[in-house]
């Protein structure tokens, strides 16, 4: 189902993005990031912690910095110390944080640079092509849950609890299992590492705790006969690592817009639309569909006075997704179901605004979100609006939905209120095939 729209209108509103984004492009293609650069040094296997807990990654980034040597990129001085010392990547990112590598050892720079991008190629597609095809294989082998995809969260802080409560969703008809990070994780400059058991309104995004989910849901979608999805955060002062540890780990979504950070969290927007560009070249590689977060923007407004604000960031995040090499099938942009329910005719405006973002951009995946900022104490009206909020998905062809929860403000929901928020998608999408 579509609408009849002026497609003049369409081509110069993407003609205007195309202009608000090229600063920003040009930008990108002169500066990096630390969390860039250590997100390079994943790439090339560099993990692990010294014995203060700090990453690797971190301390031979910190180093390079000291030492006025970043700005040349620290792909290019640990393809150097590799080359000096006949050590492993990860080996030659230790003896670098620890002041080991004579920086100063003649070394011809084309050889190095040859050595970097012939072990980067190999590394990437060990690491990242292997993965997605793994993913691949796995959804022709079990198929997928038909669309809308129904989107659940889980997130206890525990990993070792999220598990056997994504298991559980999974079971009861969860496509999509989404970890809330833990409140705050986007202001730390470091990833945590291993596994984790106490975060605050979410678990930790962490290598091995992104590993636990998929080798669960792995393990269930083999029992049901049916992939299940993984979703996280990247987002905040670490996007780009959090990226790699996702295509590391098999994930098939990822959180990843930078106005969040720069809007909630008053994070360098140069920085962070940096980091953005890099984390999206990260995910078009690994075949992950990033989700955007303009329905942000309409929790803390009027939702239906400020639903242009919604579609002109799709626009310009459309031309950013574009330009670091993501096709428009991961494109997954973010709308939600939030106009306020005190007005009249609002399911008619929903719907409108709801098939405008499927018509505008038909071959994305597009995100549908809930209601959630006129939720009420009142479980019964709660969960009635939830489900308005599921036949509009299904009527306007939405391609992933968020379920929504009247506990989810408590970032752990009730098992029961997952159960009901699944049992009433299922009859709605039935009802209205």
């Amino acid at each position: 189902m579509h609408i009849a729209i002026d497609t003049q209108k369409v081509a110069y509103a993407r003609e205007l993005a195309q202009r608000i984004a090229k600063p920003m492009l040009d930008y990108f293609g002169t500066h990096s990031t630390l969390s860039t650069e250590r997100a390079v040094l994943r790439l090339f296997g560099v993990d692990g912690v010294d014995e203060d807990e700090v990453p690797w990654p971190n301390r031979a980034v910190e180093a390079l910095n000291a030492q006025g040597l970043l700005a040349r990129g620290a792909s290019y001085w640990l393809g150097f110390a590799c080359l000096q010392t006949g050590l492993s990547p990860q080996e030659a990112a230790v003896a670098i944080a620890k002041g080991e590598v004579d920086f100063t050892a003649p070394l011809d720079p084309r050889e190095v640079e040859a050595w970097t991008d012939a072990k980067a190629k190999d590394l990437l597609d060990a690491l990242l092509a292997e993965r997605r095809e793994r993913r691949v294989n796995r959804r022709e082998r079990h198929g997928m849950g038909a669309k809308p995809w129904k989107y659940l969260i889980v997130a206890t802080g525990n990993i070792f609890e999220d598990v056997p409560q994504a298991v559980a969703a999974a079971r009861a008809g969860a496509d999509i299992i989404a970890v809330i990070r833990s409140t705050g994780q986007s202001l730390i400059d470091f990833v945590p590492h291993g596994t984790t058991t106490e975060g605050t309104g979410g678990t930790y995004a962490t290598g091995a705790n992104f590993k636990l989910m998929r080798e669960a849901l792995d393990a269930v979608g083999e029992e049901l006969g049916r992939y299940i999805m993984l979703t996280n955060y990247a987002s905040g002062l670490c996007m780009p690592e959090i990226s790699v540890l996702a295509a590391q780990n098999g994930l098939d979504m990822l959180l990843n817009d930078a106005m969040y950070g720069i809007l909630f969290r008053d994070i360098n927007m140069k920085r962070t639309l940096c980091d953005q560009h890099f984390s999206r070249r990260i995910c078009a590689l690994a075949d992950v569909v990033i989700n955007t977060g303009e329905d942000n923007y309409i929790t803390t407004a009027d939702a239906d006075e400020a639903a242009h604000t919604v579609v002109a960031s799709q626009f310009v995040n459309q031309s950013f997704a574009r330009r670091a090499g993501l096709p428009d099938r991961l494109l997954g942009l973010g709308h939600s179901f939030e106009i306020d329910p005190a007005r009249e005719d609002t399911v008619a405006r929903e719907i409108a605004q709801a098939l405008l973002v499927r018509t505008l951009f038909p071959e994305s995946p597009t995100k549908y979100m809930p209601p959630t900022k006129h939720k009420q104490g009142d479980i019964f009206f709660s969960h009635a609006y939830d489900v308005m909020a599921d036949v509009v998905a299904q009527v306007t062809g939405q391609e992933i939905q968020l379920l929504g929860m009247m506990t989810e403000a408590m970032h752990n929901p009730f098992l029961m209120d997952r159960y009901v928020a699944l049992k009433s998608a299922e009859y709605v999408y039935r009802a209205w095939q």
